[in-house]
């Protein structure tokens, strides 16, 4: 089995160094980068498996490497990126999620707690793949989905991973269908945090209510989009969220 690759960029190479070590030992490839320009050219010339990210970097910040990514080629914009940062400030961490990050890891860490948090990230990444390909393989069997309906309201095909407000596709990331479509066949009902992480996230490793937060407010943003007016996720507060169609 080919080996999984993995771009560490951070400025410090002590850090470098621990976290390379700890991943050759766990059977990854490991490339480095010290800075965003690096970084990016690095991931340009050959895409790696997992990026592991700094924040505090020079020539180009990790905050701004990470929203290059997300606004590039489709490739790189759905490529993993662990966030590193020493700052105490959340809204750093917040901002990162926001912008795509799929988890991050505070300075000084326990390089044990990174590799695992590696491999579910990884492993979530093979299993999104997985399930594209039978997707595609399905949709290749069937005939062509008929055109959305127009009219208000919000259409969700479970099937094809599609969903559409007010007629319009909404551009979503897999955990923000999921966790949208889990919320429309509960409509009216208040779901609390500790709920949605069990019936989207199920039992993966170091995920927090706060990324509840961040994904219902990247699905708010994709709604008000389409429609400034509309907020079909209503906040409980101190319970969690009800959708009301």
């Amino acid at each position: 089995m080919e080996k999984e690759r993995i771009l560490v960029v951070d400025d410090e190479p002590a850090i470098v160094q621990v976290i390379r070590d700890r991943l050759l030992r766990e059977g990854y490839e490991v490339r480095a980068a010290g800075d965003g320009p690096a970084a990016l050219a690095s991931v340009a010339q050959d895409l790696p498996d997992l990026m592991i990210l700094d924040l505090m970097l020079p020539g180009i910040d990790g905050l701004e490497v990470l929203r290059r990514l997300r606004q590039g080629g489709e490739e790189a914009a759905g490529l993993p990126v662990i966030v590193l940062t020493a700052r105490d400030d959340e809204v750093d961490v917040i901002v990162g999620l926001e912008l795509g990050a799929d988890d991050y890891v505070v300075k000084p860490f326990n390089p044990r707690e990174l590799v695992a948090r590696v491999r579910a990230v990884l492993r979530r990444r093979r299993e999104a793949l997985a399930l594209a390909g039978r997707l595609a393989d399905l949709e290749a069997r069937l005939d062509p989905p008929s055109p959305a309906q127009g009219g208000p309201g919000l259409r969700v095909d479970p099937t094809a991973r599609r969903a559409w407000f007010l007629g319009q596709p909404l551009d979503l990331r897999p955990r923000e269908f999921d966790l949208l479509y889990f919320m429309t066949q509960r409509a009216g009902q208040v779901l609390s945090r500790d709920v949605l992480l069990d019936a989207v996230w199920g039992t993966a490793e170091f995920i927090d209510d706060r990324t509840v937060d961040v994904h219902v407010h990247r699905l708010r943003q994709k709604l008000a989009e389409i429609d400034p007016e509309a907020d079909p996720i209503q906040t409980e507060r101190g319970l969690g969220y009800r959708f009301e169609p």
